[in-house]
């Protein structure tokens, strides 16, 4: 649990960072608006990584007053070479964020300074190992949209308040790595504009209290990772969480990716550099993956962790190629051309390891609907593949109300039970959407732990179970649900209609009585 002095560090820093968002918005839509804001997060955090490594370099060598920021750009050149190894990336002196902030104000040119910074930086890593993690990532920062403002002096006054809001941004120093202040931005400015922008953003973001139930899920009894993979990694917030539930460099060899998205993935390989994940640590490709997957030389995973996108068109059997793929062909069908959500599950399971585990967040209907769906639940039934499947809350996600699903996939089960929450209740409400909270969390990851079984919450099916069903997964066949209705007390209740109708009677008596009357003294 983060002490309470972070937790307010932290709240302060949203606070402000929702402030200087909002400010600097004005008539840009906030989903666009992002890139701009993002982008100059990430431009301030590399200046201060690459400044604060040589300076700390230098001072261990006994020269404390040196400062990076201060040297000539001809000095700083002779270290190039050594830097773009150990960083994957330069940035010269004149260059850095803290610079040309400084000199904003007077600078009449601040795109094209600020553009000739980015391509620079971006062409640093040109020809070496870290090319391809640095090429494109300034792509969305355009300093020369309408969008910034009609004229060049309109533009540059809205990015001098860019430069200087995100500077104001207290985000600590780089070294103290404790608070993870620009990861932790980072996330907060994602799920900020995810819940302003509904579907268009929220589709990309996975939220925090979710990310984290599926990373809990897939590391128990787990201290470390061989790697971790999601093949719609979005803005990699998924990706993220191993090390965080697992501790600093619990994932030994890196961080896996593909996202079709061009803009998403560049705000993946962002968050990766604001999370301070070493170039060479993290590999995030961006192709369609159920088409061109670009990670056969990496798999198997011991950890794969997704949020697919629910319910998308595919190529399917229009595609001849892929029903020999042996990522698909062990299923002996094909996810329907329209619903290619069992695809994104049959590669996953492809590229798991024998003791690995993968969780990954499904739309219901593929855990009942017949057709091909069907006898893909069977091969992995039949396989004993499926470890769990979890019913979660309605309005977890942006952009959508859909009470959507977790399957549990692993390889090395030591029985051939499936085990079924329903952790429909599990949340709490805050504002219009649901949350997981950390005791919500603990008593799934508690009762998957277990394989135990809790009335209205749990049920262990037997394989028999499951094959008399037709192979439907869906938790409400397995898990009864508590009888919410009010008790009724027949007897009670007969004795009250009894007495209703004997005084109804009383009432029909009276009710004539004065009838009689009005009539007898009309007569």
């Amino acid at each position: 649990m983060e002490d309470n002095t972070r937790r307010l560090e932290r709240e302060e820093l949203h606070r402000a960072i929702w402030q200087i968002a909002n400010d600097l918005r004005g008539s840009v839509d906030g989903w666009d608006f992002k890139q701009y804001v993002l982008g100059t997060l990430f431009y301030r955090y590399i200046s201060e990584n690459l400044t604060n490594y040589i300076n700390k370099g230098e001072n261990e060598a006994g020269n404390d007053s040196f400062d990076y920021a201060k040297l000539s750009d001809s000095e700083a050149e002779m270290a190039r070479d050594d830097l773009i190894n150990e960083k994957g990336f330069f940035i010269l002196p004149s260059q850095l964020f803290e610079n040309v902030r400084k000199n904003a104000p007077n600078n009449e040119n601040l795109n094209e300074t600020l553009e000739s910074t980015f391509n620079a930086i971006e062409n640093s890593a040109k020809g070496t190992e870290s090319e391809d993690d640095l090429a494109g990532l300034f792509d969305d920062f355009d300093v020369n949209s309408n969008k910034l403002g009609a004229t060049v002096a309109k533009r540059n006054d809205k990015l001098t308040k860019l430069l200087n809001g995100v500077a104001d941004m207290n985000l600590g120093d780089v070294k103290s790595q404790n608070i993870d202040a620009f990861g932790d931005a980072y996330e907060y400015l994602m799920t900020m504009y995810a819940s302003n922008a509904g579907k268009s953003g929220g589709e990309f973001f996975t939220p925090a209290d979710v990310s984290e139930l599926l990373t809990m899920l897939g590391t128990v009894g787990r201290t470390e990772v061989n790697k971790v993979y999601d093949p719609a990694c979005g803005s990699g917030s998924l990706l993220l969480k191993a090390e965080k539930i697992l501790g600093k460099n619990a994932v030994k060899n890196g961080f896996y990716g593909q996202e079709v998205n061009i803009t998403t993935y560049n705000l993946c390989r962002i968050n990766m550099f604001l999370h301070d994940v070493g170039f060479d640590k993290f590999d995030i490709a961006c192709e369609d993956t159920l088409i061109s997957p670009q990670h056969w030389d990496d798999e198997p995973f011991d950890l794969i962790v997704s949020n697919p996108p629910y319910s998308i068109k595919w190529a399917g059997s229009d595609n001849p190629l892929l029903i020999n793929d042996p990522r698909f062909s062990p299923a002996g069908v094909l996810a329907p051309k329209s619903k290619a959500d069992l695809a994104f599950i049959m590669h996953s399971l492809s590229w798991l390891s024998a003791s690995g585990t993968a969780a990954i967040v499904c739309f219901p209907g593929i855990m009942y609907r017949g057709g091909a769906e069907q006898k893909i639940r069977k091969y992995l039934i039949d396989n004993n593949y499926v470890d769990c499947v979890i019913q979660l809350p309605s309005n977890l996600f942006f952009g959508t109300s859909i009470a959507t699903c977790i399957m549990v996939l692993k390889k090395n089960k030591t029985d051939n039970n499936v085990l079924f929450i329903d952790a429909s209740d599990e949340c709490i409400k805050v504002t219009n959407n649901n949350k997981l909270t950390e005791e919500n969390k603990q008593h799934i990851v508690g009762i998957f732990t277990d394989r135990s079984e809790e009335e209205h919450f749990s049920h262990l099916a037997s394989y028999d179970e499951v094959t008399e069903n037709d192979y439907n997964l869906s938790v409400s066949t397995y898990v009864e649900a508590k009888d919410t209705r009010e008790k009724i007390d027949i007897v009670k209740l007969n004795a009250e209609i009894k007495e209703i109708v004997a005084r109804e009677q009383v009432l029909r008596n009276e009710i004539d009585k004065i009838i009689e009357e009005i009539e007898g003294g009309q007569a």
